[in-house]
C-alpha cells in the first residue's frame, strides 16, 4: 500500500514538472488517500 502511494507521489511530481496539473492533482489525491489508508491499517494491526 505504501509502495503505491510513493509511486503515485512520484508520478504527481513528474506530471507537475511536465505541466499536466490536472493529472498531478488527481495522482496527488490518490497518493494522499493511500497514505491515510496505510496509516489506519498500520494502527489497527498494531492494536490487534
Amino acid at each position: 500500500m505504501l509502495e503505491l502511494a510513493i509511486a503515485f507521489f512520484v508520478l504527481a511530481i513528474i506530471a507537475s514538472a511536465l505541466g499536466a496539473t490536472g493529472v498531478a492533482g488527481v495522482t496527488m489525491t490518490i497518493a494522499k488517500w493511500l497514505v491515510i489508508v496505510f496509516l489506519v491499517l498500520a494502527v489497527v494491526s498494531f492494536l490487534l
